[in-house]
């Protein structure tokens, strides 16, 4: 049996349902399998999830990288989440009879290949990541597209691949490998963002709140509700229960309810399993975001 790979590229269009159609067709047409497409107008971001052995995975990801950077300006975008690229983020994830170095190297392949062909500046993070400093995503999109043009006349922060510059429209693509993460949102019944952002600092990890997690508070102008964002980087050391029981307790320190959660994406099966009645549901969940979670069972090093 081959070795798996799991992509999940973010791209910065969330509104657009050509442009999002073409992103599909792109990597379905590349022969990967496309479980899941999740996209948000208020963060106007789109996150995919695909599988399949390497290198189809790495054919789908290019495919999809060019259509991206052909059909997005971020001169245009604005949207509730932070990014730096129009395809922001691609992380690969080891799956069954896959290693983390398989991950690695595929990042690394892409990420030249991609940045050769677009001219778009590439970073690696995680664990595929040049430099110790940019092993952390958040770091690395600091200031967003706005902000890359000054930020990339340091030394510092010259790409791992292509031009020291930005590209004009499509800005810089983040690239690594990882294992699996869990893209969490819990809405608040609140228009106070300021509450959201309070809860978020309470709960993430380097607030002091619970390990591997990040946290952010957004706006859906959608909705006019505030959103508590996370990224679970170890479900197994805060489990989406878990942090969960923490944001309503927390939210109730400010009169607020929880209103729902979303799972961005996809996440292994047993990381939801059996979710307390307790707490506010899990919204518009769906069976295929829910992956067999002896997938996530990479071959040893």
């Amino acid at each position: 049996m081959s070795a798996l790979l799991e992509c999940v590229p973010n791209v910065s269009e969330g509104r657009d349902g050509a442009v999002i159609r073409a992103l599909r067709e792109a990597v379905e047409g590349a022969g990967a399998e496309l479980v899941d497409v999740h996209s948000d107008v208020d963060h106007h971001r789109s996150v995919f999830t695909f599988l399949g052995p390497l290198d189809v995975v790495e054919r789908a990801t290019l495919a999809l990288a060019r259509e991206a950077v052909r059909r997005v300006d971020l001169t245009k975008h604005r949207g509730a989440h932070p990014r730096v690229g129009a395809i922001d983020v691609i992380p690969f994830v080891p799956l069954r009879g896959a290693t983390m170095r398989d991950a690695i190297a595929a990042a690394h392949r892409t990420g030249l290949e991609f940045a050769a062909e677009t001219d778009v500046p590439v970073f690696f993070y995680a664990e595929a990541a040049a430099r110790r400093t940019r092993r952390e995503l958040p770091v690395v999109r600091r200031g967003g597209f706005e902000a890359l043009p000054e930020r990339m006349c340091d030394p510092g922060w010259r790409p791992d691949a292509g031009p020291a510059v930005p590209h004009p429209t499509a800005g810089a693509t983040v690239i690594g490998a990882r294992g699996p993460l869990i893209a969490f949102n819990a809405v608040l019944g609140t228009d106070d963002l300021g509450v959201a952002k309070a809860v978020a600092a309470v709960i993430r990890e380097l607030s002091g709140g619970l390990p591997a997690v990040q946290a952010m508070g957004v706006w859906l102008a959608s909705r006019r509700l505030a959103q508590v964002s996370m990224n679970l980087l170890d479900y197994r050391l805060a489990s989406p229960q878990l942090v969960a029981a923490q944001i309503e307790d927390e939210a109730a320190r400010w009169g607020v309810r929880v209103l729902e959660y979303e799972l961005v994406g996809c996440a292994p099966a047993d990381a939801v399993a059996a979710w307390p009645p307790s707490l506010a549901p899990l919204a518009r969940l769906k069976a295929s975001q829910l992956l067999d979670p002896a997938l996530f069972v990479p071959a040893a090093a």
